[in-house]
């Protein structure tokens, strides 16, 4: 018998999970599954805003075009057009919703004040000072608990999809749920979505050393569908967020692109401004020219850092607009108003994911992914500031609007009989899954190898994947860490689970895919540079597309695919029992 069956399953509770939850509570049940606490994520830490048209003095077509031109080529225009021309409306509900944006505008025909960031031809970033991703998150949480159909578990880690491949039914495989691990109580959970499963797990900063993301952005979503066999795309495009601060004892904590939006100048340690050698837009320059600037400037002088100096622009302006980014550089002794910020880039957002249609469909029936675990398109090869919580509010919304009006919307009519089993009406009840099975994994004592291989995977990745790539780092990349895959494949197998293996696993199978789709593309385009491929060339306007090819052997009932279609190490699948 299934253990927890609900119409729509969602993983991740972000701006996407959440306001998706919203959403479909009005179509059925839902379970919103996080792995921390329900306002742990990027969504809690964003500091910039949401950019939308709300301005006279602005345009979709300038939104449009600024969001192509950062893309440099990748973007596909059909879905840049919906989600700008769909931005305002969302944004609407969102205040509708409790939303405090700031007021006080700086143009007296706006209702809100709009930010300025880089790569925006006008103001259009709608922020709550620079508290923003947190006021979003605790809206939407808040939202969220009024709603009796939703039922909210955190502290509930995702092991893997569930797929009818588990049912030993034939290619194309259909999603049924998920193998959850329940943290407290120690035990894996078989969560099932009767009508879909979504993934709104968000992106995956902790595959590299030095990140602008929280702790639990370690790239779940994506690795677990590339498992399932679903499509991933464009995972060579990693954007690097220009400006981390640079302190022993500061952890990830981002300096927002808004800081330049408002006159911020990056200098060297001498005071020396740089940004006009690389840019005529200098610090509003696209954040890939602006990282590689800086990373350029680093190799030179051997410096760790730049600054990053708005002293200028006064200190009671400094406080009311930048609150939250001043008191916690004063936790670390510097004071904004008069001291120049010491910043680094360090990994911030993922453009590329599961590929996606344009409502959020992933290639594998029942499966949908919405924020930035997806690749919808949007972004191509570098996206433009503030765009993702715009992108998550769109295709939540979107992803609504398909269930309400199609039922299950479905891409096509499966094939396969224990597939139609699942699809048939809207009330069926799901084929018996088989539980979770631990084989003989046992309790490890040998936890350091995780500790070992999350560092190294994460070293190699900031040594060799970076910023700036060429061949031989990827293919130095590359060998390591399929070593280091099938580490990681032989502890998974001997042990019992826990939530650093799953997300160990994780990295490491997201770090594989970024490496190999930088070997593919052989040009340099948006985030993805190669000193040995530095041009852009035409017949790289293209997705790179990667997918895992359906296992060989049969999979052990109730354990999830293995990362590499290859059985564990002896040549043979655990034994039950």
């Amino acid at each position: 018998m299934n253990e927890i069956e609900t119409d729509f399953l969602i993983l991740g509770s972000g701006i996407a999970g959440l306001s998706l939850a919203i959403k479909l509570s009005k179509l059925g049940t839902v379970a919103l599954v996080s792995k921390r606490e329900f306002l742990e994520g990027s969504t809690l830490h964003a500091q910039g805003g949401i950019a939308a048209v709300m301005s006279p003095e602005d345009s979709f077509e300038r939104h449009i075009q600024d969001t192509l031109k950062a893309g440099a080529g990748l973007c596909r225009e059909d879905i840049v057009r919906d989600v700008v021309e769909e931005g305002p409306t969302r944004v609407k509900e969102l205040i509708d919703w409790g939303m405090a944006f700031t007021k006080g505008a700086r143009d007296e025909d706006s209702a809100y004040e709009l930010g300025l960031e880089g790569g925006h031809s006008r103001r259009r970033v709608l922020h709550a000072g620079d508290y923003t991703g947190s006021e979003i998150a605790k809206t939407l949480l808040k939202k969220a608990q009024s709603c009796s159909n939703i039922q909210f578990f955190d502290y509930h880690i995702a092991v893997d999809l569930i797929t009818t491949e588990e049912l030993d039914a034939p290619p194309p495989f259909t999603c049924l749920g998920a193998y959850v691990l329940d943290i407290r109580a120690e035990k894996v959970r078989t969560f099932l979505g009767r009508r879909a499963t979504f993934l709104a797990t968000g992106g995956a900063g902790k595959v590299y050393l030095y990140t602008t993301n929280p702790d639990v952005s370690s790239g779940d979503g994506i690795a677990m569908a590339y498992r399932a066999g679903a499509i991933i795309s464009n995972m060579e495009f990693v954007q690097f967020h220009p400006t981390c601060l640079y302190h022993p004892d500061a952890k990830s904590f981002l300096i927002s692109e808004a800081l330049r939006g408002e006159g911020g100048i990056l200098k060297l340690k001498d005071g020396t401004p740089f940004m006009d050698a690389y840019h005529p837009d200098k610090e509003l320059a696209p954040r890939d020219i602006v990282a590689r600037a800086i990373d350029n400037e680093l190799k030179k002088s051997g410096d760790p850092f730049v600054y990053l100096d708005i002293r200028h622009k006064g200190a009671e302006f400094i406080k009311n607009r930048f609150p939250h980014i001043y008191q916690e550089c004063l936790r670390f002794g510097i004071d904004i108003t008069k001291d120049m910020i010491p910043v680094v880039p360090a990994a911030h957002y993922f453009c590329g994911g599961v590929q996606t249609d344009d409502v959020g469909r992933t290639s594998i029936e029942g499966l949908w992914a919405i924020g930035e675990v997806a690749c919808t398109g949007l972004h191509g090869a570098n996206r433009l500031a503030s765009n993702s919580l715009l992108e998550g509010l769109v295709f939540a919304h979107r992803a609504y609007e398909t269930l309400r009006t199609e039922g299950r919307g479905l891409r096509t009519e499966s094939k396969n009989a224990a597939a139609n089993s699942v699809l048939s009406t809207q009330s069926s009840k799901l084929p018996a899954v088989p539980p979770w099975n631990p084989g003989k994994a046992r309790n490890s004592d040998e936890q350091v190898v995780i500790s070992q291989n999350w560092n190294e995977v994460r070293q190699l990745m900031w040594n060799y994947v970076g910023i700036v790539r060429s061949n031989k780092r990827l293919d130095r990349a590359y060998r390591r860490i399929e070593l280091l895959q099938q580490e990681i494949h032989e502890y998974y197998w001997d042990f019992l689970i826990t939530p650093d293996l799953i997300e160990l696993r994780n990295i490491a199978t997201v770090a594989e895919l970024v490496v190999e789709s930088a070997m593919m593309r052989k040009e340099s385009r948006g985030l993805h540079f190669n000193l040995d491929h530095p041009e852009l060339e035409p017949q790289w306007q293209k997705d790179t597309i990667l997918q895992r090819e359906p296992s060989p052997y049969p999979l052990p009932s109730g354990r999830g695919p293995t990362p590499v279609g290859l059985p564990p190490s002896g040549g043979r699948w655990p034994k039950a029992g």
